[in-house]
């Protein structure tokens, strides 16, 4: 049960954001421009991927499981390989960059002082550019504070993953600006 009252029936953030949408509206855009922008060189996957592998990190059961039902419905994989991505991403197929990537997103979970040169270095060796690695932290640092305003408000999230993966393809495809939160 959710520590305030928010509408029924709306789980993890979408409670929240019902109860407060003048506060929703700049989340949306910010998670919307992070994303799913199209001017960006990592695709919508691995932006969602990045975004559930921080909130794994974070474990906040709602978020790792709804962008990872995203992730999964961008990059045309099983859950069960997202979950992989989650455990070990080093031994997964992803590409090197993402894995450069992903590390860095792991650091900034703990803390943003916890990023390194040499992963810095590391990323731009396996072919990262300036761009991604800024929005490698900023989508890491955001859902931090998804993680944290879902978890703080206890909000509810349903136990069945097929959920996320049915709800994952409806998000790709309304995006975060334009979708109704009671739905």
């Amino acid at each position: 049960m959710a520590y305030i009252e928010l509408p029924e029936g709306l789980p993890g953030i979408r409670g929240p954001m019902a109860f407060r949408p003048e506060t929703a509206k700049p989340l949306n855009e910010l998670a919307e421009v992070l994303l799913r922008d199209d001017n960006n060189t990592l695709s919508r996957g691995e932006r969602e991927l990045i975004a559930t592998y921080v909130s794994y990190l974070n474990d906040c059961f709602f978020c790792q499981n709804a962008h990872g039902g995203i992730a999964q419905h961008y990059l045309e994989c099983s859950m069960q390989f997202i979950d992989a991505v989650k455990k070990d991403f080093q031994s997964t197929p992803v590409s090197p960059k993402l894995k450069t990537l992903l590390s860095i997103a792991g650091s900034v979970q703990k803390g943003g002082k916890y990023v390194t040169t040499g992963q810095i270095e590391e990323a731009k060796k396996a072919g990262a550019t300036d761009r991604e690695i800024h929005d490698t932290v900023l989508i890491a640092a955001a859902f931090c504070m998804f993680n944290r305003y879902v978890d703080g408000l206890n909000t509810q999230a349903p136990a069945d993953r097929e959920f996320y993966v049915k709800r994952g393809k409806q998000r790709a495809e309304e995006g975060y600006l334009h979708f109704d939160l009671y739905k």
